[in-house]
This record gives C-alpha cells, sequence and structure tokens, in this order.
C-alpha cells in the first residue's frame, strides 16, 4: 500500500547545530524524494536528503533530533535508527503519535514520562513538555537508550512543546519552501 507522493515530489529539508538557544550551523536543502510514499519505508525517500543535509551542516552535531520513529516501527527500525546508522551518529526521533506503540499518557507535570511498548518491549516514551498539551513521543534511535533520548529532548525544550532545534530547523525548511 503507497501514499500520497511520488518519488522525484519536490522535498525540503533543514537542520541547525544549537549551543543552548543560539544556532551555531545551519544548512537548508531543496531537492527530491527518492522513492515514493510507502508507510515504514520512510528512509527510503528522504534518507539521501538527510544524508547531503547531514554531511554539508557544519560543525557536526554531537546527537541529531529527527521528526522519525525508532524502534517503534513495523520492523523495529524506523528512519531515526537507520539514519543515525548510515551516518554513525547518535539520534533520537520525535514524533507527535507513536506509530505501533502503546502506554499510558504520563502526569500533566513537564518532563513526567511514561513507557510505550511493543508487547514487553519499550520501544518509545511519552515525554510532557508543557501542562495541558499533549505530550511528544520519544524514540531512542542510533547508540542511544530510552532514557538517554528522553534526557536530550527535556534539555533541548525551550519555550515551546517541541525542541528548539527541531522547531528552528522545521521553520527554516518552510521558509525555504514558500521561497523566502
Amino acid at each position: 500500500m503507497s501514499g500520497p507522493g511520488d518519488a522525484d515530489d519536490p522535498a525540503w529539508a533543514a537542520a541547525v547545530v544549537m549551543d543552548g538557544r543560539r544556532v551555531i550551523g545551519r544548512c537548508v536543502l531543496d531537492g527530491r524524494a527518492s522513492a515514493p510514499f510507502v508507510p515504514g519505508m520512510l528512509a527510503l525517500r528522504l534518507g539521501p536528503l538527510l544524508e547531503v543535509l547531514i554531511r554539508r551542516l557544519a560543525p557536526r552535531p554531537d546527537v541529531v533530533l529527527l521528526d522519525a520513529t525508532g524502534r517503534d516501527h513495523p520492523r523495529r527500525a524506523g528512519l531515526a535508527l537507520h539514519f543515525g546508522a548510515t551516518e554513525d551518529l547518535p539520534t533520537v526521533g520525535v514524533t507527535h503519535r507513536p506509530l505501533l506503540a502503546e502506554g499510558a499518557w504520563p502526569s500533566d507535570k513537564p518532563g513526567a514520562t511514561s513507557p510505550l511498548t511493543i508487547g514487553t518491549d519499550h520501544v518509545a516514551t511519552w515525554v510532557r513538555t508543557k501542562p495541558g498539551t499533549r505530550p511528544l513521543v520519544v524514540h531512542a534511535g542510533w547508540r542511544t537508550d530510552p532514557d538517554t533520548a528522553v534526557e536530550v529532548v527535556t534539555a533541548s525544550l525551550v519555550d515551546h512543546r517541541t525542541p528548539e532545534p527541531l522547531r528552528v530547523a522545521r521553520e527554516a525548511a518552510r521558509r525555504a519552501r514558500a521561497g523566502q
């Protein structure tokens, strides 16, 4: 089954390197999707563009946050895991909803967590970033574990629900798409 999105669709990607609240590196690219959208196969569609992006980014980040899953995936290997393995960089995925995993939301206190599991395997973690808002799903990727992934995400929160590096990169990609 495929979804919306064909091979060769236009695509935009952005990445930033941050030191605290300060952006110290930025790269924005436009390119083409390498494959059609197929659920569970995002690495084939966007992986090549992200590979070029991260290799042009300076300085090289210590850890990469991606809008992607890790082990909460039909093959237990989402884009956050694939990308980290190909680039030999620690990775953490951040999504708004789990893909397959299940688990109760954490309490409404910022920093509260609760596990997301597939069967008995802890594959991701709900993280409450702001009271009264939906928690984020934090995915351990390559060379990270669930606790480290949560630490990375909570350390990168500033004034928004989304980790600051992801928020700034998404904003840059949106501006590039709009031609600004």
